[in-house]
């Protein structure tokens, strides 16, 4: 990649109160912009001040949803270091994304340099509280000015951040979630295993009814069967079912999540057995009534990991873990959000500080 060139604010904003840090709300001062033309390639890298974008009202991407995205974390450590998680995965997947939805690849090296130069520029707004972090949000829109379904010819790569709190306002206590029999999110040669606006757009429906039911998340079933257990809102969903881990197989429809990734290597390395497989709801809500169901939770880079407590499928219910937060569940919050945060060791080689 081209020197990225910098260019520094002279409004900068004013830094929010990180003991109320929301989530997604407020964004740092700066933003990293790069753009792909048909026949130069990624080209021009720089670091201009956050603020919004000029695009044709016909850019592809209003009108046939050529995007991607990803999202990953910047921690501050004690010593005042900062700290990236695992952002090679993230330009890998991110470059999966791109394959499927026939947008160029970016250098996996460059992805990296990009979020490390980005994040050091804006470094003061990583916040130090425990518990934050700074979300980094590295996503690709086509532009071209071009009604007509086809790919783009031209595209913008843009990562933007803001310090961010817990994902969820109730923090690490368990979350409600309900089995969604109707709508689906993806199915198997489609686009669930990427990163893309249109997942997330045909999952609004089923969050909003089951929001009203009093439910944090949908939990889905398989787009053919609509029997096997696929994820829970947006992130990958772990069950401890007699003894072992099991976890929806990656099948095609399933985001191959980077904070799932951990989890299996982590519990592996604790001595589980881990089962990547295919698991009905109805086998999911039997073991729980059988009392075999021992915990459940959802895994993502926002959350990290968050219990499940409560479960909801047609004219059934279940509790988990008596509503509370189980032990392997506990452990591996701990021990990720401790390598992210340098509290633990990092003997995976998971971390990148800047």
């Amino acid at each position: 990649m081209e020197e990225i060139k910098i260019q520094r604010t002279e409004h900068p904003a004013a830094k929010p109160d990180a003991h109320t840090l929301g989530f997604g709300k407020v964004f740092s001062d700066h933003m990293f912009l790069l753009n792909y033309d048909k026949g130069q390639g990624w080209h021009d890298p720089r670091i201009v001040p956050y603020g919004p974008f000029t695009l044709d009202p016909s850019a592809m991407v209003f009108h046939y949803a050529q995007e991607v995205f990803e999202g990953l974390k910047a921690y501050r450590t004690a010593d005042g270091t900062v700290q990236l998680f695992r952002p090679i995965d993230n330009a890998r997947r991110l470059n999966d994304s791109c394959e499927r939805l026939c947008i160029p690849p970016i250098p996996e090296e460059d992805f990296v340099e990009a979020v490390k130069a980005l994040v050091t520029v804006d470094k003061d707004w990583v916040p130090d509280l425990p518990g934050t972090s700074l979300y980094i949000r590295p996503f690709i829109i086509a532009t071209d000015a071009s009604l007509g379904v086809h790919a783009s010819h031209s595209y913008i790569f843009c990562i933007i951040t803001g310090p961010v709190g817990a994902y969820y306002a109730a923090g690490i206590n368990p979350v409600k979630i309900y089995v969604e029999s109707d709508d689906v999110r993806a199915v198997k040669g489609g686009t669930g295993y990427t990163k893309c606006g249109g997942n997330y757009a045909a999952s609004i429906r089923a969050g909003e009814r089951a929001e009203d039911q009093g439910y944090a998340q949908v939990l889905w079933l398989d787009g053919v069967h609509r029997k096997y257990i696929e994820e829970v809102g947006s992130m990958n969903v772990m069950f401890k079912i007699d003894g072992k881990i099991v976890t929806p197989m990656l099948t095609g429809s399933v985001l191959p999540g980077i904070t799932r990734r951990s989890c299996i290597e982590l519990l592996k390395s604790w001595g589980y057995e881990v089962e990547e497989r295919l698991i009905t709801a109805q086998e999911l809500f039997d073991a729980a009534q059988a009392g075999k169901l021992d915990e459940a939770w959802g895994t993502g880079t926002a959350a990290v990991v968050s219990p499940i407590g409560e479960m909801g499928w047609e004219d059934q219910h279940v509790v988990v873990n008596g509503g509370e937060i189980g032990p392997v569940t506990q452990k591996l919050y701990d021990t990720l959000t401790g390598i992210q945060w340098g509290t633990q060791p990092d003997p995976h080689g998971w971390v990148v500080k800047l």
